[in-house]
């Protein structure tokens, strides 16, 4: 498979499910890829997966949780060896273990939505940024549990996400105002808690995610409010940012742009910002409920 047949078959996996996060769609992609790549020995198709995972991200949409996801997904279908002489039935195995991982982070959402949702109390008005599938899940969970709760949420400019979750969440019957990214100071003084998604949760502990999120956890801190972040555990990535600076370009900025060599990248706007664990309380994964200095320990114990 060429890289524009990788790109294709992303593309028309996200069009097909398009509640299906762009990381779970990458990985499954990449399964498709192991079952028509002709290569003949595993350190082959080892070597062509790192190359259909560098294309993955040679894309517009969120490169960061697909490098994590298919870093993880690499991680786990090659964790144990195999001892197959027939190249053809080792490949079945990594094909059965990619759906296993598969499996197992589809059910990633639902968990912790049920962990997540206690924290909801009853008459508790919410503040959202952007669009987060795993937050809306959430929302959901608490709604069915017959919480009252009314929620805001920033309309995510440039891209409008939060039109779109503003809508979600509207028609699962949830009342829900959609307001500036300029008003989160404003209506913080409002709200009970915040609840934001994650592109990636990183090795420190912080997140990095749309950008505006980091000015929300300043406004949190400032004002004493919990500040929660809902994120699957295969967005986990092993980076340690200590400033918005150390975060890759390729995370900050779209590859069309990227990809021109005449664009200067300090007039460009970041599509993400980092948010220091210092501004977090809880993060809640399909691992459990976490800390922000429990995430180092949870990635140890991955890649070990």
């Amino acid at each position: 498979m060429d890289k524009d047949g990788i790109l294709q078959l992303l593309t028309e996996t996200m069009k097909n499910d398009p509640s299906m996060s762009v990381a779970v769609a990458a990985i499954q992609t990449l399964i498709e890829f192991i079952k028509l790549d002709t290569a003949e020995t595993l350190s082959g198709l080892r070597a062509n997966l790192k190359e259909a995972i560098d294309t993955l991200m040679k894309t517009d949409s969120s490169v960061t949780s697909i490098a994590s996801g298919s870093e993880l997904f690499l991680r786990f279908i090659t964790l144990t060896a195999l001892d197959h002489s027939d190249f053809e039935e080792c490949k079945a195995i990594l094909v059965k273990r990619g759906k296993l991982f598969l499996q197992k982070v589809g059910s990633s959402r639902k968990k912790i939505a049920k962990l997540g949702h206690p924290f909801i109390r009853d008459g508790a008005t919410i503040l959202i940024h952007s669009r987060s599938r795993a937050v809306l899940q959430l929302l959901k969970e608490a709604a069915e549990f017959k919480k009252r709760f009314n929620v805001f949420v920033t309309e995510s400019m440039p891209d409008k996400y939060g039109h779109t979750m503003h809508n979600e969440l509207t028609a699962l019957g949830i009342p829900t105002t959609l307001i500036l990214d300029s008003a989160v100071g404003y209506i913080m003084e409002k709200v009970d808690l915040v609840l934001v998604g994650a592109e990636a949760v990183l090795e420190s502990g912080g997140i990095v995610n749309k950008i505006g999120t980091f000015g929300m956890a300043l406004a949190a801190k400032e004002m004493n409010k919990p500040f929660y972040v809902v994120a699957e555990s295969f967005k986990f990535h092993r980076l340690f940012p200590l400033n918005q600076q150390d975060v890759p370009d390729q995370f900050k900025y779209p590859w069309s742009r990227l990809n021109q060599s005449d664009v200067d990248l300090s007039k460009e706007h970041p599509r993400v910002d980092y948010t220091p664990p210092g501004y977090i309380t809880l993060l809640f994964t399909d691992l459990g409920v976490l800390t922000p200095s429990a995430v180092s320990d949870e990635l140890i114990k991955i890649y070990l």
